[in-house]
């Protein structure tokens, strides 16, 4: 899912990746419908979902979104070991010494990881509508909003998380090192002024999977998660929250 994606590099296009096609929701993956408030429905997989299901399901509802045939979604999940390139993903920037497979995303962004112990939201938009603080057809406000989303779920389990300039994503300063690490990702593509793909929090995932690539092309910083900062939560207390600041932020 998700590689940072500044609005620059949020992609407008039409045309999908090849791996979409004809793709089939395997039995086990199918997400449950959780929640339904204001139009939107929250979902939930509570199997691993293998990356080229999730983007034909993505495509497939942004579609029906367009065609006023489907509610806008919300759909938290977690992905087996993968690597997906963004747009501007560069191949000197893939080490890969495990194997793990690679997918293009059609996303904006540069190489990201996703696996286990990753929570990953894929939020599927209707954009020509405004959304609580977010005005209609406003990219950069959907992005901001969607980092403050971040920010506040982290806040309440007792990490601040922050911006930083040039860096998109959300970023944390470990109190007890001083060390700066990124916590959280997040890509966009917009096809039609619906949006797809979304963002991905590190809760407890193989930090040392992130060794197979330069994380969004920065190498100057490494990746954390909620369990070293030794924040102990589990995936459905971390959705609860999700929930209720996206709730509160929306509501403004």
């Amino acid at each position: 899912m998700l590689e940072n994606a500044a609005m620059s590099e949020c992609t407008i296009r039409d045309k999908q990746p090849d791996l979409i096609a004809d793709t089939a929701i395997p039995r086990g993956v199918v997400p449950e419908k959780f929640r339904a408030d204001n139009g939107i429905v929250w979902e939930r997989s509570n199997e691993l979902v293998p990356y080229p299901v999730a983007l034909s399901r993505m495509e497939e509802t942004v579609r029906e979104i367009r065609a006023e045939e489907a509610q806008e979604r919300i759909w938290l999940l977690e992905h087996p070991h993968l690597f997906t390139a963004g747009t501007s993903a560069k191949d000197a920037d893939l080490f890969n010494p495990r194997g793990y497979p690679t997918y293009p995303a059609g996303r904006g962004g540069q190489w990201t990881y996703h696996g286990p112990g990753q929570r990953v939201a894929y939020l599927m938009m209707d954009l020509s509508h405004p959304h609580g603080p977010v005005p209609e057809r406003d990219l950069r406000a959907y992005v901001s909003f969607l980092e403050q989303l971040i920010i506040a779920t982290l806040g309440r389990l007792g990490v601040k998380g922050e911006r930083r300039e040039g860096r998109v994503g959300v970023w944390v300063v470990d109190p007890r090192t001083g060390e700066e690490a990124k916590i959280a990702a997040l890509g966009v593509r917009v096809t039609r002024w619906v949006s797809w793909h979304g963002i991905s929090i590190n809760v407890d995932p193989d930090l040392s999977a992130f060794d197979g690539i330069v994380p969004c092309g920065i190498k100057e910083f490494g990746v954390t998660s909620l369990r070293k900062l030794g924040v102990t939560a589990t995936m459905e207390q971390v959705d609860a929250i999700l929930v209720e600041e996206w709730d509160r932020l929306i509501a403004v």
